[in-house]
């Protein structure tokens, strides 16, 4: 596990994603043998408990909770042709609606829809040929929709484990993690938060999208799927701890530009960044970036408070 971390973190070839994600989550044992027939299991068990949500129809779901699933699928990637199909759509009701209700702490939050596409796309392209983003998958055997919808649950569960304190009633996690990432910028980059400060500007006001999606908002599939390699490598905290550098770096990044804008000239910037010709190059920057803060003052964390 050391060495396949330690791989991992500068990238997985796209065709060993599908093995190398989750063995690196723990949803598949390392020992090659036990693998098939620990898929085999996990994917039957996630056909039973969807069988058992949806066993009434649409008379017997917790309404609440599929309302709001049902108004965020829709708004899922917008654009991206993928995530405008009915199938792919039905099988993100089901994952969503599925973990919401095992987790009736935190329930379904907004934000939890866009976890969901790395996933569903790295399983996806295990099977096809072609650009995931522009496939159908209706076309694909029933088996195979299912297999890539009942790994997507499991991977989504076992990373949402490490970060359920942003999706619990209040998002305390993701207040925690907006207040530490103020007090970093103010140690790595004084004159932005100096800048930051004097337009009022909160870092709330658009750091709360970037912990509650983890940046899914700001940039492609494609770099996040890089960006999550280096995630799963770090390990079980890298979402909430290892994010937070990454968040650092990536504002800090603007630096020069926003500092020489206003309240309103920083707040429409940071709603639309201009990361649309981001390859894996520009986010391995960011990584290496957001390691050397990390390195710097993952340690010296005591004395911000936790």
């Amino acid at each position: 596990m050391a060495q396949l971390r330690k791989l991992a973190w500068n990238g997985v070839p796209s065709d060993l994603r599908a093995v190398a994600w989750p063995l690196l989550l723990g949803y598949l044992p390392l020992p090659a043998s036990s693998r098939a027939p620990t898929l085999v299991r996990k994917r039957q068990e996630y056909l039973s408990l969807v069988e058992l949500a949806f066993a009434r129809n649409r008379e017997g779901l917790d309404q609440q909770i599929w309302h709001q699933i049902e108004i965020d699928v829709p708004r899922t990637r917008p654009g991206v042709k993928l995530w405008m199909h009915g199938s792919t759509q039905r099988s993100l009701e089901r994952i969503l609606y599925v973990w919401a209700i095992r987790h009736p702490a935190s329930g379904y939050v907004q934000g939890i829809n866009d976890l969901v596409t790395p996933f569903f796309q790295v399983f996806l392209s295990a099977y096809i040929d072609s650009d995931p983003e522009e496939f159908d998958p209706s076309l694909l055997p029933e088996n195979v929709l299912n297999a890539i919808e009942a790994d997507s649950f499991w991977c989504l569960s076992r990373l949402l484990d490490g970060i359920q304190d942003n999706y619990i009633a209040t998002q305390p996690g993701i207040h925690r993690s907006v207040k530490r990432m103020a007090e970093l910028v103010a140690r790595i980059d004084p004159p932005l938060s100096a800048h930051l400060e004097s337009e009022n500007v909160e870092f709330m006001q658009f750091a709360f999208r970037w912990m509650n999606c983890l940046l899914m908002r700001e940039i492609s599939v494609e770099n996040t799927i890089r960006m999550w390699d280096t995630y799963l490598a770090e390990g079980p905290d890298a979402f909430s701890q290892f994010h937070l550098y990454v968040c650092s770096a990536f504002l800090v990044k603007w630096s020069k530009k926003l500092r020489e804008m206003d309240f309103q000239g920083i707040i429409m910037f940071l709603q639309s960044l201009p990361t649309q010709g981001w390859g894996d190059h520009e986010i391995e920057l960011l990584l290496s970036e957001a390691f050397v803060h990390y390195s710097t003052w993952h340690n010296a964390q005591s004395h911000f408070g936790k």
